[in-house]
């Protein structure tokens, strides 16, 4: 396993980590610029932190400052009520494909929706076979887009408490089984994101990492569980600081071949987001060479 104790040449920082300092938006020229003074090497950011900057404005940012992108937050959602939302997913998903080919990411990663109407609140229908139907048409649809771009896609598998209103895929497992349907020879171009947040908790977890091997390791998130969780989808801890054995993690993905970033992703508007960006990103190098 890499040595990541004396420096943090293999850290990314997912944007959504600073994404507020003291509880204020931040501009992602300003995450940037300050990811580039602490010699962050590696970022991978939100869609909309990107759309708000503008995407040639961050495609010249990420260029001139020598950034590589460990992934790209996020294409999916693709289950839908009826063919012109289906569609529609299908469009923004392409659209977010050439995004992440103008900024060089190393995948797109997908979240993959659930059931349509849940996230806001009313879930259209109850049948998540049929969703699950759907989101494995989508993938397919766009991965031969995504082929043709060279743009590999990485489907993140949530952890099950988002069945029904963020991704009906919900182990690696799953997310492997759709892999191996679309892309049985392993081109590379199709694999998964895993994220310790997500799958820590996973019975299988050692074995589907060895499953997937170095063509469908794709990228690698991390964080911390709190216990207690205050917010399921809010509360995310720095490295260090929940349950979640991350070296052991890391060991069994480089164990299979995967040697890129590890990318920290947290979401936290309790704690992280009320401090300085600084701070976070400050504590992040410091995590990643003690607990990750």
């Amino acid at each position: 396993m890499r040595d990541f104790s004396t420096d943090h040449r293999w850290l990314s920082i997912n944007t959504a980590t600073v994404r507020k300092s003291r509880g204020v938006d931040q501009p992602l020229t300003t995450i940037i610029e300050a990811c580039v003074q602490r010699g962050i090497r590696a970022i991978s950011p939100w869609r909309d932190q990107v759309a708000a900057a503008g995407l040639p404005v961050i495609s010249k940012l990420v260029k001139a400052h020598g950034l590589e992108l460990s992934g790209y937050c996020r294409g999916g959602m693709f289950p839908a009520v009826d063919a012109a939302g289906r569609q529609a997913a299908h469009d923004d998903n392409r659209r977010a494909v050439d995004e992440a080919c103008e900024l060089n990411a190393a995948c797109l990663v997908l979240v993959v929706g659930a059931l349509p109407g849940a996230l806001t609140g009313k879930a259209a229908h109850k049948d998540i076979a049929l969703s699950r139907s759907q989101v494995n048409d989508g993938i397919a649809a766009l991965l031969e887009y995504a082929r043709s771009n060279n743009m590999p896609l990485a489907i993140e598998p949530l952890h099950p408490m988002y069945a029904a209103d963020r991704a009906c895929i919900n182990t690696l497992e799953q997310a492997l089984d759709v892999c191996d349907a679309l892309d049985p020879s392993h081109s590379g171009a199709l694999g998964v994101a895993v994220d310790v947040y997500h799958v820590w908790w996973d019975p299988k977890l050692q074995q589907q990492i060895e499953r997937a091997g170095k063509n469908r390791l794709l990228a690698f998130h991390v964080c911390d569980w709190m216990t207690p969780t205050t917010d399921l989808l809010n509360d995310r801890g720095m490295m260090g600081d929940g349950v979640i054995d991350i070296p052991k993690v890391r060991g069994w993905m480089e164990g299979s071949g995967f040697a890129g970033y590890s990318e920290v992703e947290i979401f936290s508007t309790g704690t992280w987001w009320q401090r300085e960006t600084g701070e976070i990103l400050d504590t992040c190098i410091a995590r990643h060479t003690s607990a990750v």
